[in-house]
């Protein structure tokens, strides 16, 4: 049976992510072996196998891990007893600071999406889709109550949104003159301002 920690404790499933992603992030997905994981996890074949079925569950992972978090923190904004307005906005300023946080996955999983098999491929596009979903549903609600306009479609707007979010790997940078939580507050502004009645 595999060993659940390593000998600094940290959970093996834990340090094979992170050994994928930054490889994946590196080498990309097509150029990454799973010995080259296993060996920068200091794990064995047999443990990645018992974690994970194959190169490509890890692909999906390191996505969905994202995935979760942002769909456990836009049901928190979305369920908040305030205002629409306010309950949007930091649902928009949030995505935005969560992929941020996370640019190495989101690119990884944005160059390398199409290596998945056609039953993840329909996976992670279920789950990105109840995302945008719920998100939307935000949107419409201000629409119903009058707050926001309903001058563009709820739809075109949460494209809107989220091009700019799925973008930010394309020329976001630590070191950049921005921090996360100033784009994460412009994005949400500018959408707040295209939805203003």
């Amino acid at each position: 049976m595999p060993r659940t920690t390593d000998g600094d404790g940290a959970p093996v499933p834990q340090r094979l992510l992170a050994a994928a992603t930054r490889l994946f992030a590196e080498q990309g997905y097509d150029r990454t072996s799973v010995q080259e994981i296993v060996e920068a996890a200091g794990v064995t074949k047999g443990a990645l196998y018992h974690y994970f079925g194959s190169k490509d569950d890890l692909l999906h992972e390191v996505y969905a891990r994202v995935l979760r978090l942002q769909q456990e923190r836009l049901d928190q904004f979305a369920n908040a007893d305030e205002p629409i307005e306010k309950r949007l906005r930091g649902a928009a300023a949030d995505v935005v600071v969560t992929t941020i946080e996370n640019l190495d996955d989101a690119s990884i999983f944005f160059r390398s999406m199409h290596h998945l098999g056609p039953e993840k491929n329909r996976q992670v596009r279920a789950e990105r889709r109840r995302y945008h979903e719920r998100f939307r549903a935000l949107i419409e609600e201000g629409q119903r109550e009058g707050v926001f306009s309903t001058a563009t479609p709820a739809d075109l707007v949460v494209d809107y949104h989220f091009g700019s979010v799925h973008h930010l790997s394309t020329w976001y940078r630590p070191d950049g003159p921005l921090s996360p939580q100033e784009v994460a507050d412009h994005l949400a502004d500018l959408l707040l301002r295209a939805l203003r009645a």
